[in-house]
């Protein structure tokens, strides 16, 4: 899945500062296509290259990681 994260905040971010980022992925060519608010907070998202280290390197953001296709055997 190219170009698809998931991004998980770190739990002292607000709804309000995970909404800008939120709009910050769009703005910057991408899309959230999922989002995250019991277990974790968070979204996943196509998120362009170009993006990327921008969001990873927040000190809001726990991680960024790859989004896949998780099966069970």
């Amino acid at each position: 899945m190219s170009g698809r994260y998931i991004v998980v905040f770190k739990d002292s971010a607000t709804p309000e500062q995970i909404e800008q980022y939120a709009n910050d992925v769009h703005k910057n060519g991408g899309a959230v296509l999922n989002r995250y608010d019991s277990v974790l907070k968070g979204f996943a998202a196509t998120i362009p290259q170009s993006f990327l280290q921008s969001l990873q390197g927040s000190d809001l953001i726990d991680y960024v990681e790859p989004d896949g296709v998780v099966t069970t055997q």
